[in-house]
């Protein structure tokens, strides 16, 4: 009996030492480590992530669309090296993907607050936008001013630069906004739940809105809750090579006829 006992604990000791071991593999095989330019070379492949939308990542009848996709894609192509672009509509799992090195940055046009500027080093701005309110067209409580947000609720995308603006803008005007923040939806998402009459106002960025607003013909995005914002691409902090290498490639970039063509094609649509 005693043997018995022995040789059962013998096999428990076993399986647990190899579900242990299983364990173990699986959380390696899941750290990350922050890459710099050399590293991101020698590997061949630059890791980025965006958000699946209709100005920086979609795909269309089978190929790879969008301004912030093509745009890094060039960079991409002439310094030799892949690149693998994943879509991730959480704006907080973006960010720390990339805290952590599981990207090398965010290819998404991002409002350069100083919040986010002790998470990510920021590229040269290459495209200006503002924050603004989505809202109904029929609404009674159709909102003209910043002032008439007072006892508002308000969704907003969790942990976007327009969370910071609405908590400045409550002390600009010197009354509460409600805010309800919401995790794993795109700004196509909220601006639908708008339509529908789920919530009654958001906030997300004019780019974006823009390129949506022909879907919903009931919304109105009229009213600015911000100035102008640069918009720019967010990299790793511990990538400062990476980030002077696409500043310089920016920089020249920009002043091309491809750029224009690009650039005319996602933010002057008719």
């Amino acid at each position: 009996m005693v043997k018995r006992i022995l040789k059962y604990l013998f096999a428990i000791a076993i399986v647990s030492s190899v579900i242990i071991l299983l364990f173990s593999k699986k959380k390696a095989e899941e750290k990350f480590y922050s890459r710099d330019y050399s590293g991101i070379i020698s590997s061949g492949t630059l890791r980025a992530v965006t958000e699946y939308n209709a100005v920086s990542f979609y795909v269309e009848n089978g190929s790879i669309c969008g301004f912030d996709y093509e745009l890094l894609n060039a960079f991409a192509k002439e310094k030799g090296i892949k690149l693998e672009m994943t879509p991730e509509m959480s704006f907080d799992k973006r960010l720390k993907e990339v805290c952590s090195g599981k990207y090398d940055m965010i290819a998404l046009g991002t409002a350069t607050t100083s919040q986010l500027k002790d998470s990510l080093l920021f590229t040269r701005p290459f495209a200006i936008g503002k924050q603004v309110l989505i809202q109904r067209r029929d609404s009674e409580y159709n909102i003209k001013s910043t002032l008439d947000l007072a006892g508002k609720t308000i969704h907003i995308i969790k942990n976007s630069p327009a969370v910071m603006r609405i908590n400045n803008l409550m002390n600009e005007i010197a009354d509460s906004i409600h805010i309800k923040e919401i995790t794993d939806y795109s700004t196509e998402q909220l601006l639908a739940m708008v339509s529908a009459g789920d919530i009654d106002y958001a906030v997300c960025d004019e780019i974006t809105a823009k390129a949506y607003i022909k879907n919903f013909e009931n919304l109105n995005i009229d009213t600015n809750i911000s100035f102008n914002q640069f918009y720019s691409w967010g990299v790793n902090k511990n990538a400062p090579v990476l980030l002077d290498s696409l500043n310089i490639w920016l920089e020249r970039y920009t002043k091309t006829k491809e750029y224009k063509t690009l650039y005319d094609k996602y933010f002057n649509r008719k």
